[in-house]
């Protein structure tokens, strides 16, 4: 797989073989392709939810979750693909003078279609934690799972405004970063590969917790899928071989 088809698949799901054969995601892959950007003629898409709206409570309720996926996340991708149909009018009519507009409105949306299309893969209904080969590179470059978990808690927690907590993997230090992202592409790194990210934005929050975001974050690692991340990790060390 290669770098183009990462930014199309986000960063699995293009490797569906990388999936446990009884995972729910697994045969999610096959079904809808959660992770898949865009559909067949290449206009951005919004995939079928891997579960039910349900399938993450207590932990964030199913209005939630369906506010969350239909209108915000949905919403980003109605606005990519404007911006984008928007860019290609200007360039056919020769016509440029608002695409710098256009192009930072694709970069919103589009970021935002990208995080959200992994955020959902990276929960889950039960707790887990990192183990294999990501236990060890996180060991390696953090110190301990523990000394993570603070991080990027912390990182998450103190998002100016809305925005994301991001662990992802840079593969051009081999190794695992984390990154505190504003909206849904400012303070990035180029080239890093998303893995685990946590949406820190109040609706994603606000009807449950109402303006308590530590609460949130915190009640969250009860439902990240670590092993949705590793298989994500796996995925990104093939992209760079």
């Amino acid at each position: 797989m290669n770098r183009t088809d990462f930014l199309k698949t986000s960063s699995i799901l293009g490797a569906a073989s990388l999936l446990p054969n009884n995972s729910v995601f697994a045969n999610n892959v096959t079904e809808n392709g959660i992770d898949k950007l865009v559909d067949a003629e290449g206009n951005f898409a919004l995939q079928a939810l891997p579960y039910q709206e349900t399938f993450l409570e207590p932990y964030m309720d199913a209005e939630t979750v369906h506010l969350h996926y239909m209108f915000h996340h949905g919403g980003a991708v109605n606005g990519a693909n404007k911006d984008l149909k928007m860019i290609r009018k200007a360039l056919d009519e020769n016509s440029v003078e608002t695409v710098d507009y256009w192009t930072k409105k694709l970069s919103y949306h589009l970021s935002s279609h990208i995080l959200h299309t992994i955020f959902w893969t990276n929960l889950t209904n039960k707790k887990t934690d990192p183990a294999g080969e990501l236990l060890k590179k996180i060991e390696r470059d953090f110190g301990s799972y523990d000394k993570l978990k603070l991080l990027i808690s912390k990182t998450s927690k103190d998002v100016d405004g809305n925005g994301w907590g991001i662990l992802g993997y840079q593969p051009y230090t081999d190794k695992l970063t984390v990154l505190q992202c504003e909206n849904h592409e400012k303070l990035t790194q180029w080239g890093v590969i998303p893995l685990l990210v946590i949406d820190v934005w109040e609706h994603s929050y606000y009807l449950k917790y109402r303006n308590k975001r530590a609460d949130f974050v915190d009640n969250l690692f009860g439902i990240l899928n670590w092993d949705n991340v590793a298989q994500r990790y796996a995925t990104g060390l093939k992209l760079v071989k």
